[in-house]
Order: structure tokens, then C-alpha cells, then sequence
């Protein structure tokens, strides 16, 4: 697996996509190292005079957006504009999220944004999507959603916290299951299929929902209109 990309790349990516972030706008905050660095520079933008309402994906987003000064609200309370996120994995314009287990919710605000914009690094991109899916289920459902994720061809692996016992615990209270599948040909078919299993919450495979990715690199960014949202 791709090691993760460097600062530099990241934080390019991030501030790229928070230049398209328009006064009076609400914003999606994406949760992850990229994200966080659009969350950076839209606070620094806050603080020029910009206008602007976020709408926080996760504990980490929404402790960062406040040291940023970012007006916050909840999503029933609003309607998303723009969401800014990253990804684990970029492929045709699909993605897999989830690797700070946030991705339940980022997909909520995701999908509910007029547009959704990716910011990656380069070591983010494939020709196919072959990351491990990040599978949000209820703790009792844990043991009949990994043998039924066996059945589709995969390996489910319960996420470890780390620095301390026991497993990963959701902003939800859930558990998260890593399911590997090898290359995934056919994500929008997996996304279904995970979908229908009862006792998962939500998976990682965010199918045809991206409209924008901002790739940086060590000396620009390379921003490209994704086909699969439209």
C-alpha cells in the first residue's frame, strides 16, 4: 500500500479547494490530514472577512473548525453548499474513505452538498480501487457482518485503536470493520451489496458523489472535473 503523501502535496490540495469556497456559502468539513488543511485555510479566509457557515463531519472537524474561528451548524439545520474532504483511495472518480472512520457521517454531508470537492495527494490515486472498505456496523451485527462480507469475496478485520485496548469506537458508538477485497472492478455493485446488509451503518465506497478533485504535488495542483456525480 501507498505510504501517505507529503505535507507540502496535502496542504496544496487543501488550500486549492478552499479557494473555491464563495462569501455566504455553508460548507462541508471533510475529517483527515487534507481536509484539514482547507479547514485551515478557509478559518484564515474567516478571519479576512469571509462569510461562510460549516458543517463539521466529525469530533476532529468540528474541534479544528472551531480553533479556526469557523461559525458552525448542524446539517438539519441547513442546506450544504460546497463539502471539502479527502479520500484513502481515488479511482475513475470513486473513492474510498473512512480511515478516520468518520466516513458515515461525511457521506451524509457529502451527498447533501451542491458540490463536493476531493483534495488528495498524489499517493492517494489508482487505476483501480483496491483499498480496504471501511465498514461502520453495529456492535451486536459485528460477527454476522463480517461472515456475510466473506460471502462477497471479502476479508473483514476489526479496526484496533491504537495507544489504547480494545477496538475503534465511532463518533456513533460503532465498530468498524476493514474489509479487504483485492481489486474492486466493480465498486458501485460492492457499494449496493454492503449496503443491504442489515447491521452496517455505512460503508466506504462513496460512488458517483465527487464532482472535483484537487490533487497537489510538491509544486502545484492539478484540479480535475469528475463525470461520475453528473
Amino acid at each position: 500500500m501507498k505510504q501517505g503523501g507529503s505535507e507540502a502535496a496535502k496542504r496544496r490540495a487543501g488550500e486549492s479547494a478552499a479557494e473555491r469556497v464563495a462569501d455566504g456559502q455553508v460548507v462541508g468539513l471533510g475529517t483527515g490530514s487534507t481536509a484539514a488543511h482547507a479547514i485551515r485555510a478557509i478559518g484564515r479566509r474567516v478571519d479576512g472577512g469571509l462569510d461562510v457557515t460549516g458543517v463539521p463531519t466529525s469530533f476532529q472537524s468540528r474541534e479544528l473548525a472551531r480553533e479556526a474561528a469557523i461559525p458552525l451548524a448542524e446539517l438539519d439545520e441547513v442546506s450544504v453548499d460546497l463539502a471539502i474532504d479527502g479520500a484513502d483511495q481515488v479511482a475513475d472518480g470513486q473513492l474510498v474513505k473512512g480511515g478516520g472512520a468518520a466516513h458515515a457521517r461525511e457521506k451524509i454531508v457529502d451527498a447533501a452538498a451542491d458540490r463536493f470537492l476531493v483534495v488528495a495527494d498524489p499517493t492517494k490515486e489508482a487505476d483501480v480501487l483496491d483499498h480496504p472498505v471501511p465498514v461502520e456496523v453495529l456492535p451486536s451485527a459485528r460477527t454476522t457482518v463480517a461472515e456475510a462480507v466473506r460471502e462477497l469475496g471479502g476479508e473483514p478485520v476489526l479496526r484496533r485503536a491504537e495507544r489504547k485496548d480494545g477496538p475503534v469506537v465511532t463518533d456513533n458508538g460503532n465498530l468498524v470493520l476493514d474489509c479487504e477485497f483485492g481489486e474492486i472492478d466493480r465498486p458501485d455493485e460492492l457499494a449496493t451489496d454492503l449496503s443491504a446488509l442489515p447491521g452496517v451503518v455505512e460503508h466506504g465506497l462513496f460512488i458517483d458523489l465527487a464532482d472535483e478533485l484537487h490533487v497537489g504535488t510538491e509544486d502545484g495542483v492539478t484540479v480535475r472535473q469528475l463525470s461520475g456525480s453528473e
